[in-house]
């Protein structure tokens, strides 16, 4: 899944499928923050902050995933 592919979610009035695509959309972020890492001697660009910056997101938003997970469980949404 794309973040593109969550648009609709995103829109829509239920705040479950707001809630979906909230989810996924930081499920996608954090699998391509995690691939830059693992990358990191091979990227094709400088990047702007040191590593240790983009490990610590890494960090907050596995912990930020993990929080939507028991929320969705408390709340009765499948993700």
């Amino acid at each position: 899944m794309e973040l593109n592919e969550t648009i609709e979610l995103m829109q829509s009035p239920n705040y479950k499928d707001r809630f979906i695509a909230e989810y996924y959309q930081n499920k996608i972020r954090y699998n391509k923050l995690a691939t830059m890492l693992t990358n990191w001697d091979n990227l094709k660009f400088t990047p702007t902050c040191p590593k240790s910056t983009y490990l610590l997101q890494l960090e907050f938003m596995e912990k930020y995933i993990a929080v939507l997970e028991l929320r969705a469980i408390a709340e009765g949404i499948v993700l």
